[in-house]
């Protein structure tokens, strides 16, 4: 029995970034052999198991044969007699497809150190049509390492157009999906996981309400990317990422519909679709009736959910960098009726159904007095 460490961790290495998790093949091994051992089987009819002690996957050498339609369409072959220049050719892309042995000597049969040093993300055989996650994947690799300068081989990009157009991606289980696109979107380029999807006609089969927006406003399109783009570089958590995502779609329907249909955290959903809703009225504050300034605080749930709102906020300052100014301003209102304490109002004797009224009319007073000193503010600036 044979062990080496394969894929993520020795192409991580190898380009000098950090290694987050260790991959293991095991060559002329069986099932049964790695539980005596203690090793615990992930699935009942995957090859993959954990280490007793550490954790980490060592997966039996394996190939793989195409059986049906989508990422689960296949069946595997893992015996002691699978080599492991077997199993590193049924891999994606050759940088995927190194393995290291105990000794630290590099195996390297599908050249890919070679790419690694000319930046060249290329699969490895015609078999790559047959898995169409790896559009996906392919496209979140893009994302990861365009700041290093890599970019995708045109043979390989021709390929995923062909599995674009094969129906394929139709195939994939939108929770599958959702796992690489969140992984995507938190990549340090998540603009370049939407180009690449463009580029081979899987965007308007996996986001199509977007795919449109970039077909009929391409400055649209174009500012969306940019506002990607800020949010990765300032650090921003996935629910931010997708909201700004989605914030140029038509409507907060077509928002509501692609949050559904991939079945993404309701957190991430109720972001999104609270900025589509009112991202626009958020960047005129200063000009909005206290009525409706404290219409669109209890709209947001402000005051109950703090957290949500600082990133409804965050959403709004990357999409409007021009409407700051407002966006404190609501912040603001936040936080000056966030003041007023219900056992205040409970102690006057209010109760039911009046607490609540007492409590918005002293919410009203307070914005009302608010929005006259922005006003005033705004008349002494302008004379």
């Amino acid at each position: 029995m044979q062990i080496y460490r394969v894929g993520g961790a020795v192409r991580d290495r190898l380009l000098g970034r950090p290694v987050s998790e260790v991959d293991w093949v095991v060559v002329g091994a069986c099932a049964e052999t790695l539980q005596a051992q203690g090793f615990r089987p992930v699935g009942r009819d995957f090859p993959v198991f954990l280490h007793p002690e550490t954790g980490e996957e060592y997966a039996l050498a394996r190939t793989e044969r195409k059986t049906g339609r989508g990422y689960g369409g296949f069946t595997f072959y893992a015996a002691p007699d699978v080599t492991l220049e077997q199993d590193l050719q049924r891999r994606d892309l050759t940088i995927n497809a190194m393995a290291e042995d105990a000794q630290g000597r590099l195996i390297d049969p599908c050249h890919g150190q070679a790419d690694l040093q000319a930046r060249l993300l290329r699969h490895i055989s015609p078999a790559f049509a047959e898995d169409p996650l790896r559009v996906l994947r392919v496209a979140r690799f893009a994302a990861r390492y365009h700041h290093l300068g890599f970019r995708i081989a045109p043979e390989t990009l021709a390929l995923m157009r062909q599995i674009s157009h094969s129906g394929e991606l139709e195939a994939l289980t939108p929770e599958r999906c959702w796992k690489e696109i969140s992984r995507a979107l938190m990549e340090p380029s998540p603009e370049i996981f939407i180009r690449v999807l463009q580029e081979c006609a899987a965007l308007e089969r996996l986001l199509p309400a977007l795919a449109r927006l970039f077909h009929q406003q391409p400055e649209a399109g174009t500012g969306c990317l940019e506002v990607l783009r800020n949010c990765a570089s300032s650090q921003q958590p996935l629910a931010v990422r997708w909201a700004c995502l989605l914030l140029g779609l038509a409507s907060p329907e077509a928002v509501r519909q692609s949050g559904q249909h991939y079945r993404v955290p309701r957190d991430c959903q109720e972001l999104a679709w609270l900025a589509s809703q009112h991202h626009l009225r958020a960047g005129q504050a200063r000009q909005l009736a206290a009525a409706t300034l404290l219409e669109l605080l209890q709209q947001l749930d402000a005051w109950r959910r703090p957290e949500r709102f600082s990133q409804f906020l965050a959403v709004c300052l990357l999409a409007q960098p021009g409407q700051q100014a407002d966006l404190q301003h609501l912040a603001e209102a936040a936080r000056l009726t966030g003041q007023i304490e219900s056992r205040t109002l409970l102690a006057q004797g209010y109760h039911g159904a009046g607490l609540g009224q007492a409590l918005s009319r002293q919410r009203l007073r307070v914005l009302e007095q608010l929005q006259q000193m922005a006003q005033s503010s705004g008349h002494a600036r302008s004379g």
